[in-house]
């Protein structure tokens, strides 16, 4: 199949950057979308010019390296599918597809597809844990978890942070991850101690960081490649208005 990529092109952070044109003739429809941006880049390389740098890392859709907005959609227009494990089946022969990075305030681009996602780490950094003491883990069956905590940790702990939230909300918030973040820790009895100075430290940091505010819209789980559900963000909003009253 043959598919012409006009690729978000640009040398550094503070270079003007542009939309060129790129035709790959010969795509295969069973390359993903990764593969696809490997082809092109071995063509550009052999002509002498400069390949397109771009994120990745597993290609197994569970690092959240990859980060393309792929014709106005993260990850494209597969819902609950990363970029790398997009198929090129999904798109018609001779078609034309628009590549950009994240869009977002807090997420400047470094180079052509590749941006700087250094605040999620920052919000990680400032709770997204939880301390214990060293040793021997304790038996499995020694803190009986009510299934539907367990079920809920876990939905909000595939978050892989790869940021498609952000690029999809209006506001340019992190709130999705954020709060799956900080659910997924506060739901199990581990990470209760420290619920109050988690989800506070969380959410300063967040907007240190310069992500936007939440307004609900829904977009961030609309394009979330693991389906992280809206309600995670009501119950961290829950849990910091309790802190608040508190007083941590």
């Amino acid at each position: 199949m043959k598919l012409t990529l006009r690729i978000w092109r640009q040398k550094g952070p503070k270079d003007r950057g542009g939309m060129v044109a790129y035709d790959v003739p010969d795509a295969s429809a069973d390359m993903s979308f990764l593969e696809l941006l490997d082809v092109l880049n071995e063509r550009l390389i052999e002509s002498g010019e400069e390949p397109v740098a771009f994120d990745h890392d597993c290609r197994e859709g569970i690092c959240g390296a990859c980060s393309l907005v792929i014709d106005g959609v993260p990850h494209g227009p597969q819902k609950a599918t990363t970029t790398c494990q997009l198929h090129l089946r999904h798109f018609r022969d001779g078609q034309s597809i628009d590549v950009e990075p994240w869009r977002a305030a807090a997420f400047p681009v470094v180079k052509d597809l590749v941006v700087d996602r250094g605040g999620l780490d920052r919000i990680i950094e400032a709770g997204g844990y939880v301390s214990a003491p060293t040793g021997s883990a304790p038996e499995a069956h020694a803190t009986p978890i009510p299934k539907a905590d367990a079920d809920a940790a876990f939905e909000a702990a595939t978050c892989i942070g790869c940021g498609a939230c952000v690029a999809a909300c209006p506001n340019g918030s992190a709130m999705l991850f954020t709060a799956a973040k900080a659910t997924h820790l506060g739901l199990l009895p581990q990470g209760k101690v420290e619920q109050d100075t988690r989800v506070d430290a969380m959410i300063h940091a967040h907007d240190e960081a310069d992500f936007g505010g939440c307004t609900n819209t829904g977009e961030c789980t609309a394009v979330c490649p693991k389906g992280i559900p809206l309600g995670v963000i009501g119950r961290f909003n829950a849990d910091v208005l309790g802190a608040v009253r508190r007083g941590r």
